[in-house]
């Protein structure tokens, strides 16, 4: 038997979205914004929005405010579950 050749992989190049929000995630893990106070977390989002939105300028306001609540929810603490799963209630 022989081997199909496939073709090279084309890799995907991410959009100026994606680049934003990675970028995001890369300074909250950075910048310990985790186990910052919310006070602290809303300073800091507001400062580091106003930098993206300088660096990305094509992303428009609709775009900055899904980056900045896709950043605030990856800070959130992760809620605990009351019942274990599988157990019924």
């Amino acid at each position: 038997m022989t081997k199909k050749r496939s073709e090279p992989r084309k890799l995907a190049t991410p959009t100026t979205f994606e680049q934003a929000r990675d970028e995001l995630f890369s300074h909250i893990l950075r910048c310990g914004v985790l186990e910052a106070t919310p006070e602290h977390q809303k300073e800091w989002f507001d400062d580091t929005m106003l930098y993206l939105a300088e660096r990305y300028e094509a992303l428009d306001e609709p775009q900055l405010v899904e980056l900045r609540l896709l950043g605030e929810r990856y800070c959130r603490p992760v809620v605990g579950r009351n019942v274990p799963v599988g157990a019924s209630a």
